[in-house]
């Protein structure tokens, strides 16, 4: 039986991190993916443009300059793990998180899902690195109002240029249900998605 593709996509839920090692080769490894909970919004802008070269009064070439992406998580709070793992403040022996000017940040994968009308969409961005979050707080009123933190993600290309991935109408039963379980790499042979249901039979 044939899947249907999704016509719309809406809300945002299971945010995941996955911390990246990359060897001397450029190639990289990643740890088990663990949950961010409490997503509330993601905007991410296309890094890179379009630039035509122009030769014989024509555009001769276009040069395809993709950065990436750029943008904002909202999460409800950040979970000291990402702290930890990504950020690397150090988690002393009282349980304190002590941030440390002098450490070098972790890439991390990030992986997320959108809703659709027939299935969820779920989507890695396989180099991220996330700026430290701003700090900010207000008084209680007649209500209270809750404060959510928000991580600037920047999402630039792997050495193999690979940037993202997501699940589409013809991911394999397989794939989508292990999405969390390790990040997705891109296989070497293309689906074939071509549709062969109106194929003709010869006459005779």
């Amino acid at each position: 039986m044939s899947k249907q593709s999704n016509k719309v996509k809406f809300g945002l839920k299971n945010c995941h991190y996955a911390k990246a090692t990359f060897d001397e080769d450029g190639s990289v490894t990643y740890a088990k993916p663990v949950r961010i909970p409490g997503a509330v919004s993601l905007s991410m802008d296309a890094n890179g443009e379009i630039e035509p070269f122009y030769a014989d009064n024509i555009a001769y070439y276009v040069v395809n300059n993709n950065s990436g992406y750029e943008g904002d998580l909202e999460i409800a709070l950040i979970p000291e793990s990402f702290l930890t793992d990504i950020m690397h403040e150090e988690l002393d022996g009282n349980g304190v998180l002590a941030e440390n000017a002098n450490v070098e940040l972790e890439h991390f994968a990030f992986l997320f899902e959108f809703d659709g009308d027939q299935r969820h969409i779920r989507h890695v961005l396989y180099n991220c690195v996330a700026s430290r979050p701003s700090i900010e707080g207000e008084t209680n009123e007649d209500s209270k109002e809750v404060k959510t933190d928000t991580l600037n993600l920047q999402a630039t290309p792997l050495a193999n240029g690979y940037v993202k991935a997501k699940t589409g109408t013809n991911t394999t039963d397989d794939v989508y249900n292990k999405w969390y379980d390790a990040v997705y790499e891109p296989q070497a042979e293309a689906v074939d998605t071509e549709d062969t249901s109106h194929t003709e039979e010869p006459q005779g």
